[in-house]
């Protein structure tokens, strides 16, 4: 991932004054750590008539991975494929955009202790980015940089050379030249267009956002003709934060033109006193929906069949009507984890004797899921392939044959609900499949029919009139005929 900056001057002026800008001398290469990777900053040229700095971000994709944005929702079957195989380490992104705010924090805030009087001065500057993803294309890039005084140079870069016939690829070479802007304009100009152009960012949108926009578009965005997408994209089209930022920018412009403070146009209301109350969430409510249908099973002895973590586990033993609770994971990792959580290793020995977790795989028989009243397949089954999935039918409905089965699953209709969910976009990278309602209500009925099960439905979180829940449960019991021959 690369980008290069190049400012000209004269002997009076000398271009290499860029070094004292960006706080790197020009006789140094340095490097700095980030938290996926590691940024170089260069000088591949550095004269009195033309000086050129390089920022070389070498992605860590392990890191990447590991921390997360990507916690990057992937499309279901490829999605542990495009963790590894992507244009993060190559296209210029939000990557790059935090890498340029780290390692030029001081040349962007437009601070030159050494030469105070460089960072208020326009000069001749020229930007290169050589490989940049423009979702919406080279005019949707000069839509937004032509109105910031730049004169824009978009080349689409094909997708490959020897098959012109394939087209453009989604990947450009950008040059920007201007001789209007300061330095600090300029970084602010691209650390908040890159990623509103890839449409994507690695690190999850907070609120503190809206502070950071606000900040860094100060004095170009309130008045910029796209606006809205800039402010929708950058806030990765969170509804709630974009409002507020645009509401704002709002402000913002009208304190412009009245040639007043915020403050004074944005005070018709008082500061509210009460405090809203916190939606429950969606993981708590589907723990508390699972509790109660066990209680109305009448189940006592529980297997939680990929418990992860332990948090239902943890749940399950607040209620002394659950006298035995097993834990059933595939991860090593995911058992250590519950162990901790439970402090298994500091609990009473009543409580202990309550409580088990071990090893087990989904896809295979055990006799050790033999006998158990009740067992609960809580957000598991999306992560399977959908070939494996006759696998894990017959080792829970045919072979370990509880009496009740719950199964709970995202309702991919729900999705366009969430307002930091991209269109298209699965809730997990690692979610193989979501299932709208009809889907998931026919195969479980198939699966009930070939077990000896019945089935009901039951929303778990708001049922929208037209989406339905964010989660749906299915509840299996095994029907008195078939409960007595197993018997």
């Amino acid at each position: 991932m690369f980008l290069t900056i190049t400012t000209t001057g004269t002997p009076e002026q000398p271009a290499t004054d860029l070094g004292y800008l960006l706080h790197k001398h020009p006789d140094k290469a340095q490097a700095f750590s980030t938290s996926y990777g590691t940024a170089h900053v260069l000088y591949p040229e550095a004269e009195a008539g033309r000086c050129t700095a390089a920022l070389l971000l070498e992605v860590d994709a392990v890191a990447l991975v590991r921390r997360g944005k990507g916690k990057g929702r992937g499309g279901a079957p490829d999605a542990a494929l495009a963790q590894y195989v992507n244009d993060r380490p190559y296209a210029a992104s939000s990557l790059l955009a935090v890498a340029l705010s780290g390692v030029f924090s001081s040349a962007m805030k437009g601070v030159c202790n050494a030469r105070p009087e460089l960072p208020g001065q326009a000069r001749p500057l020229r930007v290169e980015v050589p490989a940049l993803p423009a979702r919406g294309g080279p005019d949707l890039v000069r839509k937004l940089f032509d109105p910031l005084g730049w004169t824009v140079t978009v080349e689409p870069v094909p997708l490959d050379t020897e098959f012109p016939d394939w087209g453009d690829s989604r990947y450009v070479r950008l040059v920007l030249e201007s001789d209007a802007l300061t330095l600090a304009e300029a970084l602010r100009h691209l650390y908040v267009l890159l990623p509103v152009l890839d449409d994507a960012k690695h690190y999850w949108v907070a609120p503190d956002e809206v502070d950071k926009l606000l900040r860094v578009g100060e004095g170009w965005l309130p008045g910029h003709p796209e606006q809205r997408l800039i402010t929708s994209r950058y806030l990765s089209r969170r509804w709630s934060l974009t409002r507020q930022a645009t509401e704002r920018l709002e402000l913002v412009r009208l304190a412009e033109t009245d040639d007043s403070e915020v403050e004074e146009i944005d005070n018709a209301v008082e500061a509210e006193t009460e405090t809203e109350e916190k939606p429950t969430p969606l993981a708590v409510q589907r723990r508390e929906a699972i509790v109660t249908a066990l209680r109305q099973s009448g189940a006592a002895r529980v297997l939680d069949l990929g418990c992860g973590q332990g948090q239902l586990v943890q749940t399950l033993l607040k209620d002394p009507a659950f006298t035995e609770i097993v834990g059933v994971d595939v991860s090593m990792r995911a058992l250590t984890i519950a162990s901790r959580r439970l402090k298994l290793d500091r609990m009473g020995e009543r409580q202990a004797s309550r409580v088990q977790l071990f090893q087990g795989s989904l896809a295979y028989t055990d006799v050790r899921l033999k006998g158990y009243d009740a067992a609960v397949l809580s957000e598991v089954i999306e992560h399977l392939d959908l070939p494996r999935l006759p696998a894990l039918e017959y080792a829970v409905f045919g072979s370990a044959r509880p009496r009740t089965v719950l199964v709970t699953t995202p309702n991919v209709e729900y999705n366009v609900r969430w307002e930091s969910l991209p269109a298209g976009h699965v809730r997990h990278g690692d979610h193989r499949f979501e299932w709208t309602r009809a889907e998931f209500r026919a195969w479980a009925e198939a699966v009930a029919e070939r077990h000896g099960y019945g089935v009901a439905f039951e929303p778990i979180g708001p049922d929208d009139p037209e989406v339905g829940p964010p989660t749906q449960m299915a509840v299996f019991t095994l029907t008195a005929q078939k409960e007595a021959k197993a018997a």
